[in-house]
């Protein structure tokens, strides 16, 4: 009896070690705030890296963001690339059944493209260079999948003072199958007007493709090259004007395949615009950097290139390697057959949950097995950290707070609000910088970081990030 006690207790303290994770992070502080709960940076204590543990709350309050959270977290699992931000861990909650809220660690970016291209007017041609080549690597990867983005915008782009930037946000993304009815799949299509591709912004086209993301790349790398949002549209027939004063008025064989009357009969009325000289908009560009930006920035999405064809433009020469721009197997329907389904509120809890498990490899076995307990058997650690957000959001309002001994992570949603940067070392700074990138840069494998000996340093003004996206 005192053995299988014994058997009993060992196993119990295994279970804790493994699962608990109640220990493994320490909370810095609250870097960000929102609709969706808190965002605060942490240490893990096992490995000394900074992450960020976001929280949502009441996830299953509303069945769409629900799915919204579970569609994101599901993608960024099933893309793994340098390129793209990582969720390192998510936190096991203490019970299957009644679950509200998630806490996931994502690792820590000190920025967005939106504040790099804000507090940075002297970025060097290098810069632009690798910038473009990284967001057009990782468009490859999520193509190939055969993922598409949708909302692709300066503030969807997480950054590092050492050049290395990572999309994020994949809570408007969307698998395609080619079974997949347009009419129902992109009806819910709400993605920032200024960064849309004109396909979009009148339901022109029957059939969209992976083009619209390959638009707004387009419309990211001008932004960078100017300081400036190069359509900042008032509404959608504003956004077609500006697109049109600079591209010139579409070809009659385009406007005839736009699907939308409305739009149809406007670019038809419209008077004759003609296409403005990329070098007089962007003057001082590398003509390279402009031909491909022509071509990315085409009206008619049939005559975009892919995010492959553009990496082997000749403005990439010497940075660009194919063994460094990897492919992704497409993702299968099974994966998101919820998708394809009406599903209730009790399936979503129980998908995520099953998502949850991914990061907890033994209690994933057991439940694949039919024999995991539906209530577990430690303090968990879930409870830890809900004390430790609400210490610091009781608090954060009359400055530094000194962390409880003890927390843990969450998923947020849409924007946040950020805080002062994590005590501790002094954080890099993002400024003016004239450092110029390594073409050399490394590519080990998808989940390797790379180094840039250009710098781009952060102004004081520039928040901690951390990706939002649909939590």
């Amino acid at each position: 009896m005192q053995q299988d006690q014994r058997k009993k207790s060992s196993a119990e303290a295994e279970f804790f070690t493994e699962y608990g994770d109640a220990s493994r992070y320490k909370i810095q502080e609250i870097v960000g705030k929102g609709s969706y709960g808190v965002v605060c940076s942490a240490i893990d204590v096992h490995t000394g890296e900074k992450v960020a543990i976001k929280k949502i709350h009441d996830i299953f309050e509303h069945i769409s963001d629900a799915a919204r959270i579970l569609r994101e977290i599901k993608l960024l699992r099933l893309l793994r690339h340098p390129d793209i931000v990582e969720i390192k861990h998510i936190m096991l909650p203490p019970s299957r059944r009644d679950f509200k809220d998630i806490y996931v660690v994502f690792e820590l970016m000190e920025s967005d493209l939106h504040q790099v291209i804000k507090a940075n007017d002297d970025l060097t041609k290098e810069h632009y260079q690798f910038f473009l080549y990284q967001l057009l690597r990782a468009l490859k990867y999520i193509h190939t999948a055969n993922v598409y983005h949708r909302d692709l915008k300066p503030k969807n782009i997480l950054a590092n003072s050492n050049c290395k930037l990572k999309i994020c946000d994949f809570g408007l993304a969307r698998v395609a199958f080619n079974d997949t009815p347009t009419t129902i799949f992109w009806t819910d299509y709400v993605a920032t007007r200024w960064y849309r591709a004109p396909e979009l912004c009148g339901s022109f086209f029957s059939k969209y493709t992976p083009a619209i993301d390959v638009w707004s790349i387009g419309c990211i790398f001008a932004e960078v090259l100017t300081g400036k949002p190069l359509f900042p549209g008032k509404n959608v027939v504003h956004q077609l004007d500006l697109m049109t004063d600079l591209l010139g008025t579409p070809s009659m064989d385009t406007i005839s395949r736009v699907r939308n009357e409305k739009a149809r009969r406007y670019l038809s009325s419209m008077r004759k615009k003609e296409l403005i000289s990329f070098s007089h908009k962007f003057p001082n560009a590398d003509p390279l950097a402009l031909d491909l930006l022509q071509r990315l920035l085409a009206f008619d999405p049939k005559d975009r290139p892919t995010a492959e064809e553009a990496l082997s433009h000749p403005y990439f020469k010497g940075l660009a390697k194919v063994e460094r721009e990897p492919s992704c197997q497409p993702i299968t329907k099974m994966e998101f057959e919820f998708e394809r389904r009406r599903v209730t509120k009790e399936d979503i809890r129980e998908l995520i949950f099953r998502e949850i498990l991914e990061y907890h490899p033994q209690l994933l076995k057991d439940y694949t097995n039919g024999t995991e307990r539906t209530t577990f058997l430690y303090p968990s650690a879930v409870d830890q950290f809900r004390k430790q957000f609400a210490h610091l959001e009781e608090n954060s309002e009359n400055g530094p707070v000194v962390p409880m001994d003890r927390k843990h992570t969450s998923l947020p949603r849409s924007t946040i609000v950020h805080s002062a940067p994590i005590h501790g070392k002094e954080q890099p700074r993002i400024g003016p910088s004239r450092d110029k990138p390594s073409p050399d840069e490394s590519y080990k494998n998808h989940r390797d970081s790379e180094k840039y000996s250009g710098n781009v340093q952060r102004t004081s003004q520039a928040p901690q990030r951390v990706p939002t996206g649909a939590f």
